[in-house]
């Protein structure tokens, strides 16, 4: 059984949305995508006509997948760009919202020597391939996958206890890497996604215990790993650099957002009111004018507790 990034294997409707999806973004991109990996509350549904389809598109350059010399750049610089797209299928609306990576960056993104925590503390959940373009680019997105799983229990296992469930190793490190972005949810989020996903948690922890930096013991759901004091001090200030650094990251990432997600201001609403149960109402000067009114907007919602 293929644990990290298994192929996507929907019944009929949702086989036929994502290959709906899969063509337009091979137009939009100019045939640049390699391939296609599908996560989030979609995956775990398996109702791509329910919500939004999180894809990331993984493409052989930037500069081959963009028309625009300057979404080309600004996906170098601050990598992943984040688009919206929509397709009919079976007389339905298909809606996604796609973050864009080279393979270049996607392989330095879930690296063991990558301090931010963006990329391998997402791909290190459960996620499938939805389609991969040859052999070699199947392999390479399944290695990124596991070296993501890899990269994210090395940083978490400092803030665990010795021995324990897999699972609480999980609930610490999402809870944490969560942490370094604008969130919405509630603090109890990272705890509900690694139950959500038990079995694949303890699989895959168990299926990448050899290459773990430390010297990992597990059994079943059950672990044991001894990390000296100094060690997990250390992870701790680490944690403590990466939610300074993270958050003003996740704020430009935000902004650049408006200006490659169709709809992005009503997206972001939406996704609060989602999380929050709460209305967000957007002021009209922040439609018209978002660079100079967007920031007091998203500091009066962090004030008022949509997001952490």
């Amino acid at each position: 059984m293929e644990i990290f990034g298994p192929s996507f294997a929907g019944n009929d409707p949702a086989r036929l949305a994502m290959e709906k999806l899969r063509l337009a973004l091979q137009e939009r991109h100019r045939g640049a995508v390699r391939s296609l990996i599908f996560y989030g509350s979609c995956l775990r549904s398996g109702d791509l006509h329910d919500g939004l389809v999180d894809l990331y598109v993984i493409v052989d350059s930037y500069r081959h997948a963009h028309r625009s010399v300057l979404a080309a750049i600004g996906n170098r610089l601050l990598a992943p760009n984040v688009y919206y797209l929509q397709v009919e299928s079976g007389g339905q609306t298909v809606r996604c919202k796609y973050a864009v990576l080279s393979e270049a960056d996607l392989a330095r993104g879930v690296s063991q020597g990558r301090f931010e925590s963006y990329l391998w503390g997402r791909l290190c959940q459960h996620a499938a391939i939805a389609w991969a373009i040859d052999e070699p680019a199947l392999a390479t997105t399944r290695a990124a996958l596991r070296q993501a799983t890899i990269s994210f229990l090395d940083n978490a296992l400092p803030l665990a206890a010795s021995k324990g469930y897999i699972a609480d190793i999980w609930s610490a490190g999402l809870a944490c890497s969560y942490a370094t972005e604008l969130r919405s949810e509630d603090v109890d989020r990272a705890a509900s996604i690694v139950q959500a996903s038990s079995g694949y948690v303890v699989a895959a922890t168990n299926a990448v215990a050899g290459g773990l930096f430390w010297a990992f013991n597990s059994g079943g759901e059950f672990y044991s790993c001894d990390i000296p004091e100094a060690a997990r001090e250390a992870a701790r200030r680490d944690w403590a650099r990466r939610r300074l650094l993270g958050k003003p990251l996740s704020v430009l990432r935000l902004l650049k957002a408006l200006f490659t997600f169709e709809g992005g201001l009503d997206y972001i609403a939406w996704k609060l009111e989602r999380h929050t149960g709460r209305k967000v109402e957007i002021p009209e000067r922040v439609r018209r004018f978002p660079l100079l009114f967007v920031w007091g907007f998203m500091w009066r919602l962090r004030r008022e507790g949509f997001f952490r």
